[in-house]
């Protein structure tokens, strides 16, 4: 195992996989040379993963639950539940994201459905009692915001999770399972103005009223992003400690 983490990117779009690449790298307090970026989009998962000492996974304009998927998202779905499974079985530290909750989700039995959504912006959330427990949890206050802009989620964790943050929209905003894999719904890695330069990528795909951008992007630099950084710091510090 290295002194590296790495991403793993399932976004099509470039220009917001680059951003997003930077976007951990700063959230997690570490150099460009310490966080591997790889493209799973256009690359199959890497066979070596233990030799990373964590990684996250960032989020992606797929959905689990969409009817017609393409060859390049069916195999990226099995790749992320293959790396689901190192992270079960404590072979690396594992993050998973926004849409990555939703594949460990179903790949662990649970339900993901479209009845959850949130829209683009912050959200308030507060941790369960198990979350004020956990190692990567445990250190966030017991409320907190964050940025969300989702159209699937799930009203339970799965079989075996242990649901660490929670809100009226999405029931389940956190949860932890097996060894060393943590899921978030939540974004924890953008601060406001990196949020805001992604929904320009994405202005047109559904997330929020296209013609309402600047309101929307002013609500968005209300938030702050204070407690997702913490999380993500603590995660960093956790893996490469080990």
């Amino acid at each position: 195992m290295t002194g590296r983490l790495l991403y793993v990117c399932a976004r099509p779009q470039r220009e917001a996989a680059v951003a997003e690449w930077a976007s951990f790298r700063d959230g997690l307090g570490v150099a460009s040379d310490d966080l591997v970026h790889h493209d799973l989009v256009r690359e199959p998962l890497p066979a070596d993963l233990e030799r990373y000492a964590g990684v996250v996974v960032g989020g992606s304009p797929f959905n689990v639950t969409d009817p017609d998927k393409t060859d390049v998202q069916l195999r990226l779905e099995r790749d992320l539940e293959s790396l689901a499974s190192t992270g079960l079985e404590g072979r690396t530290n594992v993050m998973f994201t926004c849409f990555g909750i939703g594949v460990v989700t179903r790949l662990l039995g649970g339900v993901v459905t479209l009845d959850h959504p949130e829209g683009t912006g912050p959200t308030d959330i507060a941790l369960t009692a198990e979350g004020a427990n956990d190692d990567l949890f445990g250190i966030l206050d017991p409320r907190f915001e964050a940025l969300t802009a989702h159209k699937e989620g799930t009203a339970e964790a799965p079989p075996g999770a242990t649901l660490l943050a929670r809100n009226d929209a999405c029931p389940v905003q956190a949860y932890r399972a097996g060894v060393s894999l943590w899921a978030t719904q939540f974004h924890p890695e953008p601060t406001a103005e990196a949020f805001v330069a992604r929904m320009a990528v994405y202005r047109a795909a559904g997330y929020f009223d296209a013609d309402a951008f600047d309101e929307v992007a002013a609500l968005v630099r209300t938030v702050s992003v204070e407690q997702p950084t913490l999380l993500l710091r603590t995660f960093a510090a956790r893996a490469l400690a080990a």
